[in-house]
């Protein structure tokens, strides 16, 4: 599989009213794309194995929630050999932490390696 983070809206806007952050967070919204570079079929909950961090290494998960930005990245990634997903995930944050990072283990987070992005 071949990841790549594509965009970064920070902070991202809720799609609707019922869904918002919690009390003193914001939500950051990561834009990824899934390439299936394999030749077999591929299938996972990405999201499960997403956070991001700050400088001193506080972690931050996944928040469910749809952003203006984008449509979601699927919680149900069914990807062919040389199939693509392209979706946004949304992290619930601190207000005032910087998020210096994002990484991804794939197989809802079981994979034996750890993509890791830098953000600026």
């Amino acid at each position: 599989m071949e990841v790549t983070v594509v965009k970064v809206v920070d902070p991202a806007k809720s799609k609707d009213e019922f869904m918002t952050p919690d009390d003193g967070n914001r939500w950051l919204g990561i834009q990824f794309q899934l390439v299936n570079k394999g030749d077999k079929a591929y299938q996972d909950s990405p999201t499960n194995g997403m956070q991001v961090a700050d400088a001193d290494g506080q972690m931050f998960q996944t928040a469910f929630g749809e952003i203006t930005a984008g449509p979601a990245l699927s919680s149900d990634v069914r990807l062919a050999p040389g199939a693509k997903a392209l979706g946004w995930v949304t992290f619930d944050v601190p207000k005032d932490v910087k998020v210096s990072q994002v990484q991804v283990a794939l197989n809802s987070g079981m994979a034996d390696h750890t993509g890791q992005w830098k953000l600026q």
